[in-house]
C-alpha cells in the first residue's frame, strides 16, 4: 500500500543489477559479468556495497523462509507419484515452476519496497560521512583489469573482487593497508585468491585504520604469503581508499 505523495521506488539499470547481486539472485554469466564490473569500476562496486549494507539486516532471517531446492524436488516427486489423470498432474507441475519463478521475482520486487526503509527521505538525515563505504581500484599492470576493494565501516568488512587476478603457481598476492599519515606502517590484510570475490571481517583495530586517503598495496609473495607480516614483498600495484 502506498502513501499519497510517495511513489514506490522503481529500480532499473545499475541500481537493479546491484540489488540483485546483493540478494544473491544472479547466476552464471550474469554473476561473472557483475563481478568483472566490480573489479573494474569502483563506483559500481560501491553501489553494490551500499545495497549489501542496506539489505544485510533483512537477508539474514528472511533467507531461512525461502523454500530449499530439496523442497521443490519433493513437491515435484510427489506430483510424479500421484495416480491421478495426467492432465491435472501436468498442470500442477507447471504451477511448481511458476511458483519458483514467483518466489525469485517477489524477492526482486521486495527490493523496491525495502528501499523506502533504507534510502534517506526528506525527513530522515543522511548517514554520517565517516559511515560511507570506502573504495579503492587497483590496476593490474598495463591491462584494463583491476582489483576492487570496498570497505564497509558499519560492519567492519572488506569486500575484495579479484576476478582480474591470475595465479602463476609459484607466488601468492597479498593486500596491505598503509594508513594516511607520516611514518605509518603497512598492515597485512591477507592473501587474496585470484579470480574470486571474498568478504573479510576485520578486527576493530585494523578497521579503525581504514580511512579515506589510506593506501592499499598489492604485493607479490612466496606461496602462503609474506613470511614477515610487518613488511610487504615487492609491490606490484596500489590504489587509494576514497569515499563514493
Amino acid at each position: 500500500m502506498s502513501t499519497p505523495g510517495h511513489d514506490m521506488p522503481e529500480l532499473s539499470g545499475d541500481e537493479l543489477l546491484a540489488a540483485e547481486y546483493a540478494m544473491g539472485l544472479l547466476e552464471g554469466e550474469d554473476l561473472l559479468a557483475v563481478r568483472g564490473r566490480m573489479a573494474r569500476e569502483p563506483a559500481f562496486a560501491g553501489l553494490v556495497a551500499q545495497w549489501e549494507t542496506r539489505l544485510a539486516p533483512l537477508l539474514d532471517e528472511p533467507a531461512r523462509a525461502a523454500p530449499s531446492p530439496e523442497v521443490w524436488s519433493r513437491i515435484a516427486g510427489e506430483l510424479e507419484e500421484r495416480d491421478e489423470a495426467p492432465s491435472p498432474v501436468v498442470l500442477l507441475q507447471r504451477r511448481v515452476a511458476v511458483w519458483q519463478r514467483i518466489a525469485a521475482g517477489s524477492a526482486v520486487a521486495a527490493v523496491a519496497a525495502v528501499a523506502l526503509l533504507f534510502l534517506p527521505s526528506g525527513n530522515t538525515p543522511a548517514p554520517a560521512p565517516d559511515a560511507s563505504p570506502l573504495v579503492a581500484s587497483i590496476p593490474i599492470a598495463d591491462t584494463p583489469l583491476r582489483i576492487g576493494v570496498t570497505f564497509l565501516p558499519e560492519r567492519d568488512e572488506l569486500l575484495v573482487a579479484a576476478s582480474g587476478l591470475t595465479a602463476d603457481g609459484v607466488h601468492d598476492h597479498e593486500l596491505w593497508l598503509v594508513p594516511p599519515g607520516e611514518g605509518a606502517q603497512p598492515q597485512s590484510l591477507g592473501v587474496i585468491a585470484p579470480g574470486t570475490q571474498e568478504r573479510v571481517s576485520l578486527d576493530p583495530e585494523l578497521a579503525r585504520s581504514m580511512r579515506q586517503g589510506a593506501q592499499i598495496l598489492l604485493s607479490q609473495e612466496p606461496l602462503g604469503g609474506a613470511p614477515d607480516k610487518s613488511a610487504p614483498g615487492p609491490v606490484v600495484a596500489q590504489g587509494t581508499l576514497a569515499t563514493i
